[in-house]
């Protein structure tokens, strides 16, 4: 392609004209139209050196048909200007330039950066009431304060990045704190507390309604209410109907007197949530801990308790219904009540899943003196290790794969299975007919929303599990971070070997998406997704159904979001499958309200059996066709 110079002499005006006429003719012949289904196409942008212009043109290059340019992935190309752009670009392989400009960088580019922060300087000397508080930082926050209660109402609700942090809270006596709708319903929460309640004596802290209904949360206690004396704690909703996020407690309750805490409600109703207790309880002196409904209804959670009770005296441990109903998941409980006297366990419907999890005691009750432990409705697959057996120990209500009770249980829990299958999300290919009322799931994306990187940029930033040190410093991400997770998790699915038959490639930008799509599919391809989240959550009614690609057997490049800083996503070839559009119908008025892109997978056999679509749909892999709608925010690629 040949360069036209903008550095016309003053002598020659005729030959600059001519050049910016050229320019004003290439951008303005550029159509805008629409395409089937009324997507919006995204219009030129005026600027040629900007990374979207850039963008449009390699389109032009790499895709062989003349079909619009979809405005739902255009939306999502970097919105650098050209200037950013050319300043970004001189030093984005320069790890410590970009770290140095990061929260410029993030607000320019649009990408998911936490707000850096510096110790708070704030004194609280008297009761205090907060009430619609968003993101702050609090340090040595009610530190040798005596009496008083401080209380904190709808506390980052409703927000997207919440980041809070409070440092030495609570070293007081007889000091009440209240936490009340705190981080409800906020998207990617990344909040902790470090040294709560450290040393305090008497008083009360509950937290109510706690991260409730949180996307991706990161919550972390670190040293939690260690020494304290006669110190009460309420956890009552504590990150109920979370998805994909940690909880993690560090050293919770470590050499406390006589203080009581309780956990009700706690992880319910949560999608693939992780909880980690670590040294709880360790040498403590009467305490009283109750868990009641802990991990409740849960899909594929995983909780672990490392060095609980250790060294504890006269102190009673109460688990009420512990992750009842849940799906799947794993509990391990690591060096349970080593070296403990006089103490007492209870664990009341423990693990009775609707599909069978995985439960481990490791060194449980090991060198105890006087202990009682009393299991009552305990589940299957559990194992105990280094146990100690001369403690007292009462299994009431023992299931395991051989109890005469599995059939009558297995008759129950296949009514259960679909319970964490949305209806809807799965369905067989014979639906997709005009007429036809099905129930459409949740579509909606819920990660926060961001933007591609242009691959001038991001070709240059680090992106290996070998380089985590690289990449933590540029985006100042600490180890335990809500970002140093979705870094470790986003890189281990790149990294991993691709499935058999399987084509993969973690895309982070464009461009890449279109070399990938088109080394799969060829120059000829089409992007769709479903045009919006209408319908999502009802039922809906049918219109028009057309095949792509004349409804024939054809393959696909599909792409889903990863959680990254800047706009990732995975994307895999698939073969053997069709594609559909279809018009979306209000079923009482019969008005278009939208308009789908469904994939149905034809050859299944190489799905596991636990796979969702079986628990929802039946027989098994390889035995059924599964199909779907593609949601907001994924897409699929193929043949025009």
């Amino acid at each position: 392609m040949r360069i036209i110079s903008f550095a016309a002499s003053a002598s020659s005006p005729p030959q600059r004209c001519c050049c910016l006429l050229f320019c004003f003719l290439f951008l303005v012949s550029i159509p805008i139209s629409k395409v089937s289904g009324g997507t919006r196409i995204e219009p030129v942008d005026s600027n040629p050196f900007t990374p979207k212009s850039y963008l449009l043109r390699y389109w032009k290059t790499k895709i062989g048909n003349d079909l619009p340019k979809p405005a739902f992935l255009m939306d999502k190309a970097s919105p650098l200007t050209a200037a950013q752009y050319a300043v970004y670009s001189k030093f984005a392989g320069d790890g410590d330039a970009i770290s140095a400009k990061l929260q410029e960088f993030c607000a320019n580019a649009k990408l998911l950066c936490f707000p850096d922060q510096a110790q708070s300087v704030e004194k609280h000397d008297s009761d205090v009431n907060f009430a619609n508080y968003l993101d702050q930082n609090f340090t040595s926050y009610g530190d040798g304060r005596i009496g008083g209660t401080d209380a904190f109402q709808k506390y980052s609700e409703n927000d997207n990045v919440v980041v809070d942090t409070f440092r030495r809270y609570s070293r007081a006596i007889d000091h009440n704190d209240k936490f009340e709708a705190y981080a409800t319903q906020s998207n990617a929460v990344d909040q902790r507390f470090n040294t709560y309640g450290k040393g305090a004596s008497g008083g009360e802290g509950q937290f109510k309604q706690y991260g409730f209904q949180t996307n991706v949360p990161n919550l972390k206690f670190t040293s939690y209410s260690d020494r304290g004396n006669y110190r009460k704690h309420q956890f009552t909703s504590y990150s109920d109907e979370a998805n994909a996020g940690d909880e993690g407690f560090a050293s919770y309750g470590k050499k406390g007197n006589d203080s009581d805490n309780t956990f009700t409600s706690y992880g319910n109703n949560g999608n693939v949530i992780g909880s980690s207790f670590g040294n709880y309880g360790e040498n403590v002196n009467g305490a009283n801990d109750t868990f009641t409904s802990y991990g409740e209804n849960g899909n594929v959670p995983e909780n672990n308790f490392h060095n609980y009770g250790a060294g504890g005296n006269f102190h009673i441990d109460n688990f009420k219904s512990y992750r009842d109903q849940s799906n799947v998941g794993d509990d391990s409980f690591d060096s349970y009540g080593k070296g403990s006297a006089i103490s007492q366990v209870g664990f009341v419907n423990y693990g009775q899943s609707f599909n069978e999890g995985t439960d481990k005691f490791t060194g449980y009750g090991k060198g105890a003196t006087s202990a009682t432990v009393d299991f009552k409705i305990y589940g299957v697959n559990n194992t105990f290790k280094e146990y100690d057996k001369h403690a007292t120990t009462t299994f009431s209500s023992y299931r395991n794969s051989s109890s005469p009770t599995d059939a009558s249980m297995a008759a129950i829990d296949s009514k259960k299975m679909n319970k964490w299958v949305e209806p809807g999300k799965f369905f067989r290919e014979a639906m997709l007919k005009q007429g036809t009322l099905m129930p459409m799931p949740d579509i909606r994306d819920k990660m926060p929303k961001r933007s591609f990187l242009p691959r001038a940029i991001v070709s240059k930033f680090p992106f290996s599990s070998s380089k985590m040190s690289e990449i933590k410093k540029i985006f100042h991400a600490t180890d335990d971070s809500s970002i140093s997770k979705w870094a470790v998790d986003a890189l281990h699915d790149c990294e991993r070997a691709p499935s058999p038959g399987e084509t993969k490639r973690c895309v982070a930008s464009i461009e890449d998406m279109i070399d990938f799509a088109t080394s799969v599919l060829g120059r000829s391809v089409a992007v769709r997704t479903t045009d919006t989240t209408a319908g999502a959550n009802s039922q809906i009614l049918l219109g028009e159904v057309k095949g792509i690609n004349g409804g024939k057997v054809t393959k696909s490049v599909s792409c889903h979001q990863s959680l990254y800083p800047y706009l990732l996503y995975y994307c895999h070839s698939v073969p053997n499958v069709r594609v559909y559009e279809a018009d979306i119908l209000d079923p009482n008025t019969k008005s278009k309200i939208n308009h789908g892109v469904a994939i149905c997978h034809l050859d299944t056999s190489s799905w596991s059996p636990d796979h969702g679509a079986f628990g929802a749909l039946g027989p098994g892999p390889g035995k059924i066709e599964v199909c779907h709608w593609i949601f907001e925010n994924d897409m699929t690629w193929a043949i025009a």
